[in-house]
């Protein structure tokens, strides 16, 4: 029997490798986009396989993982002591360990170079490679080897310049520099590589200003939310003044600051408001100016929650709020809108897109701007079905990975010069 490997391209399954430098199921995005990004892809009918640092994905049935290990030196009691002697042959470890001990994250750049070493010795197995956003130098290597398309999810250059503002010493200052210090190599390999996905247009024009990268080209596929999960349920009450909102950590790009801000401008007016925060509340920013406004007592901070549990709480919900200063694309409030709650976002990145004519939409930080829409959405039940309705059409359209993964195969189609007759994606 024939081996589907020794087959013409066009006349068998893609053989697509997804790469990411790391893929936390439990925490943050990267593993929820590899573990749908694979599944929508193999639904396709594609070849998947994953190759990835810890921690490692959770993937269906059928996916190969590749485990390319790290020296994973957040997890070790003391970093500067982890470095053994075999380490000191291997390129990605020695670059691993001097980033982390001088106050750099490498990890990008040292999985790209373990990756390059895989496919120096196994790249024969792949037509393409679907990268999570590495962008480290090696890429733009393996991509002459084997041709690579990049997601773009959020330019990491607007966390640093926040992280720097908010910073109140030299000292601060330059630590965060330093550790965002791999923006730079970022922005060279946006500029080295050809080819993109982009979770937004607003992913795409802002790694085009900040990196220089020639955008023209970028394709724009928004991101699939868990529509089993993220579901309206008409037998769970909606709690009267109930204003949910996710900030997964204290830092004024999410936007927080504001909400708050919005919130004590309603402290009178709208006694029965509150908000429930899906994070955590730590000694910092947000502690001190609950304390300030006196709204410790209306503002609860809910963490460590399943995906049942945070759609049980969008289900309750009187009223999602993103307030974020930007975001790249934005599941909670997608993922709000799909359990049929309103929604209000500012313009922060791609916000807009998200919620489009089913939310309202405020300007970045005018917390006076919020607080009118708020009011305008807890005193108008009409208004708030209306919203509702219009949010689970929108997202139960747009928001497919069934979607995202078609355009990414289309990409992958014309990067590997093969017409869309008589093609196998398939």
């Amino acid at each position: 029997m024939r081996d589907l490997a020794d087959l013409p391209l066009a006349q068998r399954p893609l053989r697509v490798l997804v790469t990411s430098y790391r893929s936390n199921p439990h925490v943050g995005g990267q593993g929820i986009y590899v573990h749908e990004l694979t599944r929508a892809l193999k639904a396709a009918g594609c070849n998947v396989s994953v190759a990835s640092g810890p921690p490692y994905p959770v993937l269906d049935t059928g996916i190969e993982l590749i485990r390319l290990p790290s020296l994973d030196l957040f997890t070790v009691d003391n970093a500067m002591l982890a470095l053994r002697w075999h380490h000191l042959r291997n390129r990605a470890d020695r670059a691993e360990w001097l980033a982390h001990n001088t106050g750099a994250f490498g990890e990008m750049t040292a999985f790209a170079l373990r990756l390059e070493d895989f496919i120096a010795r196994e790249g024969h197995r792949f037509d393409i490679i679907h990268d999570n956003q590495t962008l480290a130098m090696p890429m733009a290597r393996i991509a002459q080897s084997v041709p690579v398309v990049t997601t773009l999810h959020h330019p990491i250059a607007i966390d640093r310049e926040f992280a720097i503002a908010g910073a109140h010493t030299r000292l601060g200052k330059a630590l965060s520099w330093r550790w965002h210090s791999f923006v730079n190599e970022q922005a060279k390999a946006a500029r080295a590589l050809t080819h993109f996905v982009a979770v937004s247009d607003a992913a795409r024009q802002s790694y085009a200003e900040r990196t220089g990268m020639d955008s023209s080209g970028v394709r724009v596929a928004y991101n699939g939310i868990d529509h089993t999960s993220f579901t309206p349920d008409p037998s769970v009450p909606r709690e009267n003044g109930l204003i949910v909102a996710s900030a997964s950590a204290d830092v004024p790009i999410k936007g927080l600051d504001v909400l708050i801000a919005a919130l004590a401008r309603l402290k009178d007016t709208h006694s029965r408001a509150r908000l429930t925060v899906i994070g955590s509340l730590r000694e910092g920013p947000t502690k001190r100016m609950l304390e300030t406004t006196g709204l410790s007592d209306r503002v609860r901070f809910v963490s460590g929650l399943t995906r049942e549990e945070i759609a049980d709480l969008h289900r309750r919900a009187t009223v999602f709020v993103s307030a974020s200063r930007f975001e790249g694309f934005g599941f909670p409030p997608a993922e709000a809108m799909a359990c049929g709650a309103p929604v209000i976002v500012s313009k922060g990145g791609a916000l807009p897109e998200v919620a489009g004519d089913a939310g309202i939409v405020t300007p970045v930080g005018d917390d006076a701007a919020l607080a009118a829409a708020l009011a305008r959405v807890l005193d108008d039940s009409a208004l708030r079905r209306t919203m509702s309705q219009a949010g689970l059409n929108r997202v139960r359209t747009l928001f497919r990975w069934d979607l995202h993964a078609g355009i990414s195969i289309g990409l992958y189609r014309d990067v590997l010069g093969l017409s869309d007759a008589g093609v196998r994606a398939a």
